[in-house]
C-alpha cells in the first residue's frame, strides 16, 4: 500500500468517526409528523392512548389488526349460518386510515350483527358515505383554536380547547332520522357537527373527525384526557380491535437493512460507505478503461418512448401511479412558472394562485380540492384518472 493510499485511508477513517460523534451527541429533532402510530412516543403518535386503553375498557381485551379490516374479520364470517365468530369493537385512529371499500362493506357487516365501529378520521371511503348517509367538508376559512364540546349534559364539563394540528373538516350533511349528534366543533364564532353515532343492524357506527385529540401532544396537556375517555365512553365494555399502524411488510419490516436505516449514524457510514466504493471503482476504471467504440448517436424517440409508457401504464390499469405523476407535475409546473410553495394547499395558496395566473377562483379552489381527495384515496379508478386530466388541461387552456 502507497503512502499516499494510506492517507487517503486515513482521512476516510477520521471522516467517518467525526460523523458518527456528530450524529451522536447532536439531539434528535422533535418529529411533527402525522403518524397516529400505537407504538411511538412522537408528538402525534398514539402510544399514550394505546396504553390507556386497558384502563379505560377494564373488561376488555385488545387485538392489533396487521392487516385490513377485510382480511381480518372475513376469516371470522361463518357462512353456514351467516355469523361472525367473534364480537367486539373495531377502532381506527388517523387521518387518512387504510379502509377500501371492500373493508368498508365488511365493516358495515360487522356491525350490523350487534358490534360497534369506531371511526376517528378526515377521509372515509365511498361505501360508509353513501351506506350511512353523511357527507364531509373541509373549510379553509376555520382559523385559530377550535372548542369540542359534547351535546350530552353529563360531558358538558369534558369540553376542551384545541390550537395545534386541527384539520377543518366538519360533517356537512347526515341522515337526520337515523342519526344522533354527539358532538360539536366550534371555530370562532361557527359551530359544526364533529361527532356523531349511526346505527346500522344491530350495531352503531361511531365517527368522530378530529383524531388529533388522541395523539400523544393532546392527551397529556392540560385536561385534554377527559375528552378522549368520554368519547370512548360510548363504546361497549368488550373486545377491541384496534387497526394498527403496522401492518405487516410496511416501512422496513421486510428490509434486511432496516435497522441500519434505523439509526443515524449507521444510516450515514452506510451512504458514505456506497459513495466512497463508487468513487473508488470509478477512479480505477479511469486508469484500465480500454478504447471505447466509436458508435452512431441514437436517433430522437423521446415520442415514441412516452407514448409506449403512457400505453403501459393505461393497459394495465396502474391509474394511482398515473394520477400520482400527473399531480407531481402540475405542482412542479405551478413552482416553476408561478413561483408558489405547493406544500400548504390551502386558501392562501388557492387565492396567490389565482393573481398570479389569473383563473377563476373558483375553478382552481375546485382543482386543488380534487388533488388533495385523489393524494388521500387509497385505490382509484379510470374515472378520476379522466376527470383529473380533464381539471388540469382546463388549467393549461383556459
Amino acid at each position: 500500500m502507497s503512502r499516499t493510499l494510506k492517507i487517503y485511508v486515513g482521512i476516510l477513517i477520521l471522516l467517518f468517526v467525526g460523523i458518527i460523534a456528530i450524529e451522536f451527541s447532536t439531539p434528535a429533532p422533535i418529529n411533527w409528523k402525522k403518524t397516529y402510530n400505537e407504538t411511538q412516543k412522537i408528538p402525534y403518535g398514539t402510544f399514550v392512548f394505546y396504553e390507556e386503553l386497558t384502563n379505560m375498557f377494564p373488561e376488555s381485551k385488545v387485538h392489533d389488526i396487521k392487516v385490513t379490516p377485510y382480511q381480518y374479520f372475513d376469516d371470522y364470517y361463518t357462512w353456514e349460518d351467516s355469523t361472525y365468530l367473534t364480537t367486539g369493537t373495531y377502532v381506527v385512529i388517523d387521518e387518512y386510515p387504510n379502509l377500501d371499500n371492500s373493508s368498508a362493506q365488511e365493516l358495515l357487516d360487522f356491525a350490523s350483527h350487534g358490534n360497534d365501529i369506531f371511526i376517528s378520521s378526515n377521509h372515509f371511503p365511498e361505501r360508509l358515505l353513501d351506506s350511512l348517509g353523511f357527507h364531509i367538508q373541509n373549510e379553509y376559512s376555520f382559523k385559530g383554536k377550535a372548542e369540542f364540546t359534547f351535546t350530552n349534559p353529563a360531558f358538558e364539563s369534558d369540553s376542551i380547547s384545541v390550537e395545534k394540528g386541527l384539520n377543518n373538516i366538519y360533517f356537512s350533511k347526515i341522515d337526520t332520522l337515523n342519526t344522533i349528534v354527539l358532538g360539536h366543533q366550534k371555530f370562532e364564532d361557527s359551530t359544526y357537527t364533529n361527532f356523531i353515532e349511526v346505527p346500522w343492524g344491530t350495531g352503531n357506527f361511531y365517527l368522530h373527525l378530529q383524531p388529533v385529540v388522541f395523539t400523544n401532544y393532546h392527551l397529556l396537556k392540560k385536561d385534554n384526557r377527559k375528552y378522549a375517555s368520554s368519547v370512548m365512553s360510548y363504546l361497549n365494555d368488550d373486545t377491541l380491535f384496534f387497526d394498527s399502524r403496522n401492518k405487516f411488510g410496511k416501512e422496513l419490516g421486510s428490509s434486511p437493512l432496516r435497522f441500519i436505516f434505523s439509526q443515524p449514524a449507521l444510516r450515514w457510514a452506510w451512504y458514505l460507505t456506497l459513495i466512497t466504493t463508487i468513487l473508488f471503482m470509478i477512479f480505477n476504471a479511469k486508469r484500465r478503461q480500454r478504447i471505447v467504440e466509436v458508435k452512431e448517436p441514437l436517433k430522437n424517440t423521446t415520442v415514441d418512448f412516452t407514448k409506449t409508457i403512457g400505453n403501459l401504464y393505461y393497459e394495465t390499469k396502474d391509474h394511482d401511479n398515473l394520477i400520482e405523476k400527473k399531480i407531481t407535475y402540475f405542482l412542479e409546473y405551478i413552482r416553476r412558472v408561478y413561483y408558489l410553495d405547493t406544500q400548504i394547499l390551502d386558501e392562501k395558496f388557492v387565492k396567490n394562485l389565482s393573481l398570479k395566473s389569473g383563473k377563476d377562483k373558483d375553478d382552481i379552489k375546485e382543482l386543488i380540492n380534487l388533488i388533495a381527495y385523489l393524494k388521500a384515496k387509497t385505490f382509484c379508478n379510470e374515472a378520476d384518472l379522466l376527470r383529473l386530466n380533464n381539471a388540469i388541461e382546463d388549467f393549461y387552456t383556459t
